[in-house]
């Protein structure tokens, strides 16, 4: 899936090509409560988007602080900092996190160091970096993505994922080209496996939407997430 050139890897953050200067700024205020967006995989029926906080028997999402990331290759940090707002009020700005990650024009390179800042900023252990290096996934990470996603939000952890997204398999409102990002996971919905997805690149419509978790598990490879 790597189709992007070693020199485009801006796209780590999904906005090579797209100018930063396009992009909403990071002071964009907190999102409490996002609305509809449309369902990512088969691009077709919108599925509401409850409040922020909100929980059912079957359905969880974490309240957070949501910021589009502030340049074309901070992804990372704005993904770090969004789940980092699920635990903390006290949050540092992009650029610090992009300091600590680190983060370059080039982007984040790995995931294991959003895992590293998560513990150090939250004085955790919590966070471990999970790899899916088979593409597409074999059933036994499927199953860990998916116990991962519904024991952490359950006890109020985001998770962060890097994808990489190739032009037949689009997140809402992406651009016609391969993309790698980081994204933060903040909701699941155990009656249809769906997840809830706080995105900082700011192609969709709305700053969160729901994907199918079959859809997510076959971003991730050959990457990871950290849970």
């Amino acid at each position: 899936m790597r189709h992007t050139p070693p020199k485009l890897r801006a796209a780590l953050c999904g906005l090579t090509l797209v100018a930063a200067s396009a992009l909403p700024m990071a002071s964009t205020p907190a999102i409490a409560h996002p609305v509809a967006a449309v369902s990512a995989e088969a691009a077709a029926t919108a599925k509401p988007v409850p409040a922020l906080g909100f929980s059912t028997q079957t359905l969880k999402t974490l309240n957070i602080q949501f910021q589009y990331q502030s340049t074309g290759y901070w992804c990372g940090p704005a993904a770090t900092r969004i789940a980092l707002s699920a635990k903390t009020s006290n949050l540092p700005s992009q650029q610090q996190l992009a300091y600590e990650l680190p983060t370059d024009e080039e982007g984040t390179d790995h995931i294991s160091q959003v895992t590293r800042v998560l513990n150090n900023r939250l004085n955790t252990g919590y966070y471990e970096t999970k790899s899916m290096p088979n593409d597409p996934p074999t059933q036994s990470q499927r199953d860990l993505l998916w116990h991962d996603i519904t024991y952490d939000i359950d006890r109020g952890w985001a998770l962060v994922a890097n994808i990489v997204a190739p032009a037949n398999n689009h997140p809402p409102g992406y651009p016609n080209y391969t993309i790698w990002h980081y994204f933060t996971v903040i909701g699941y919905d155990s009656s249809d496996q769906t997840v809830l997805i706080a995105d900082p690149a700011g192609f969709a419509d709305t700053p969160t939407y729901w994907l199918t978790f079959n859809q997510l598990a076959t971003l991730i490879p050959p990457k990871g997430y950290s849970a």
